[in-house]
């Protein structure tokens, strides 16, 4: 299906469950895709209303009308996306940026959200990085743009196999730069700080290995997290059976 975001473009989401049970919208990371859901959509899809999808830019959704490439602007299609699928008590599971996207829609839609899922979405020390550390980390993707995808997924892939590793690293360097680093640096300055404050529903997180302590102190006020022992930061992907009875505890927790 498909809906039309803030800024007048087409939006493409996958839909699949029936209509009994708690929604649950998926929301993929920088330059990633609804289809790095798939086996969670196949998973909760027997018993839950499921959903993932592309933001502004990713996969299958456009982008010609968006100037606004940040977080906050991507919150809008997260919005958009829950008002097309007419979804209540909806649960939003978002995946590296895809989380801080997900926090930043719960603040702006609180009546249609009943608890936010961050999967392994503070790898980076978000609210606790300094320009320098900013620049540094944006520079080798305005440097060579395929290389930097290249060496990220190569340092946070895990156990995921060569092959998934390529499709991964082929998938996120399509992306284009004109939207990607602009997008890249918004992030790279984004704080949750303002959203750990404004939401009242409850905060989960789904870590694996690589997030920093100085992050996981930042979010321990605020959430309660789940640890997936040795998973990379694309841990839905790596550990899809571990990850998901993650997620089942804490839609039982509810």
């Amino acid at each position: 299906m498909a809906t039309t975001s803030p800024h007048g473009d087409r939006l493409v989401l996958a839909r699949g469950g029936g209509d009994a049970g708690r929604p649950l919208l998926f929301v993929h990371g920088w330059t990633c895709r609804r289809d790095h859901w798939s086996a969670q959509m196949a998973a909760f899809a027997p018993a839950h209303p499921v959903a993932a999808l592309d933001l502004s830019g990713h996969g299958e959704s456009g982008c010609r009308g968006r100037g606004d490439w940040s977080v906050t602007g991507l919150a809008g299609d997260v919005q958009a996306a829950l008002a097309a699928l007419g979804w209540q008590d909806a649960v939003l599971v978002g995946h590296s940026m895809g989380g801080a996207v997900a926090l930043e829609a719960a603040l702006r839609v609180s009546e249609r959200v009943a608890a936010v899922v961050l999967a392994d979405s503070f790898v980076l020390p978000y609210g606790d990085l300094t320009e320098d550390d900013a620049r540094a980390i944006e520079a080798p993707f305005h440097a060579d743009f395929a290389a930097a995808i290249d060496g990220l997924v190569e340092q946070t892939g895990g156990a995921l196999s060569a092959a998934e590793k390529d499709s991964l690293k082929a998938g996120m360097a399509a992306a284009d730069p004109a939207w990607a680093l602009p997008l890249w640096a918004d992030l790279l300055r984004w704080t949750p700080d303002t959203a750990f404050a404004g939401i009242e529903a409850p905060i989960h997180a789904i870590n694996g290995a690589l997030i920093p302590e100085v992050a996981r102190q930042r979010c321990a006020p605020h959430l309660s997290e789940r640890l997936l022992p040795g998973a990379g930061h694309f841990l839905q992907m790596e550990q899809p059976a571990a990850f998901n009875r993650s997620l089942h505890e804490v839609l039982a927790a509810l």
